[in-house]
């Protein structure tokens, strides 16, 4: 196997991180940077992903630190163009903004927002973070007057000149839509967790090279960040089982059963919403049959997992190796997450 990415360079490995007691976080986010880590991601869930990056922004020097992602309708963009600054501040220019529009039961049923169009609302967040971070070391911000985003600042006391003039923004992606809004006018994609090897290599992929042609930029231009989910575990029936609640988790979700339909597990994720309706989605589980697991999961020993992954490095500049997190103990999350450090080596 080859150890370049899309572009011919190393490839490059990201990890993730979550709140947990402090001295825990600091070990785990120093333990990460000493093995070489590209960046590391927090996701929002359900807090805002900016606490624990500044953590380990305050104990690393060199290892990226990303949203991953930050739900763009839990909050108003000026707060998140400014916890993105403050985020950069602490790690001294070392912060990516990942974005998404997470579930309209997330984002409405959940954090409260009033009902929008995703893809449009997405759109004019990203346009009023960058307005107010390429603004906001002036006298004064010119007013914006976006689509859902309006704002004169006219009582805006001055604000301190960033780190730099822009910070990257990732969006991220489950769809073809906001797999182009991505290339089209950020500065990478993230790729869900629960896109399936065939997914990113058939589907997504020509779909990235087709919009970048669209778009007039170059590949150089974007960084394609995919997030395989893997179990690395010599006994695969302990794997399977251990990965069928993630996978009712998001098969759960009622947004999500056109993605899973085009696997052909249509029948199963409405097994598991209505599962979540009745319960929770831990009783989804046991609609999950095995075929399900290993159509998003690699499952096996570590060369068993490395080559059914190795695929998505024809589109990938780097990769996020994500276990399987719900209804999984501690101890096997650790076992998990050792098994992943040996499928870098």
């Amino acid at each position: 196997m080859s150890n370049k990415n899309a572009q011919g360079l190393d490839r490059r490995y990201w990890g993730v991180i979550a709140p947990m007691p402090g001295p825990f976080l600091v070990e785990i986010v120093k333990q990460a940077e000493a093995s070489g880590l590209e960046g590391l991601f927090a996701a929002q869930c359900y807090g805002p992903p900016f606490i624990p990056l500044a953590v380990a922004a305050a104990v690393t020097e060199h290892i990226k630190i990303a949203t991953g992602i930050a739900i763009a309708g839990a909050r108003s963009p000026f707060e998140t163009a400014t916890a993105a600054m403050d985020l950069d501040l602490i790690s001294m220019g070392r912060t990516v903004l990942g974005l998404g529009t997470s579930l309209s039961s997330w984002t409405s049923g959940v954090f409260g927002a009033p009902e929008y169009k995703p893809l449009t609302h997405l759109r004019d967040t990203i346009g009023a973070i960058r307005h107010v971070i390429s603004q906001a070391g002036q006298d004064q911000i010119e007013p914006y007057d976006g689509v859902y985003f309006k704002a004169d600042f006219l009582d805006l006391q001055p604000m301190a000149e960033p780190i730099r003039p822009a910070i990257p923004i990732w969006v991220a992606a489950l769809r073809e839509k906001l797999v182009r809004i991505g290339v089209e006018i950020g500065d990478g994609v993230i790729g869900h967790p629960m896109w399936s090897v065939e997914w990113t290599v058939d589907k997504m992929k020509p779909v990235i090279e087709d919009q970048l042609k669209i778009s007039g930029r170059a590949r150089s231009d974007i960084e394609v960040s995919i997030w395989p989910m893997v179990a690395p575990n010599p006994n695969e029936a302990e794997a399977l089982d251990d990965s069928r609640p993630t996978i009712a988790f998001y098969a759960g979700a009622a947004q999500y059963e056109s993605f899973f339909e085009a696997h052909g597990f249509g029948k199963e994720a409405r097994a598991c919403q209505e599962a979540v309706r009745n319960a929770t989605y831990k009783e989804g589980a046991r609609h999950v049959p095995d075929e399900m697991v290993r159509a998003f999961i690699a499952i096996g020993d570590i060369d068993k997992v490395r080559e059914r992954i190795e695929p998505v490095w024809s589109i990938a500049d780097s990769v996020c190796l994500a276990p399987p997190t719900h209804n999984v103990s501690v101890e096997k999350l650790m076992y998990y997450h050792g098994q992943i450090a040996a499928l870098k080596e």
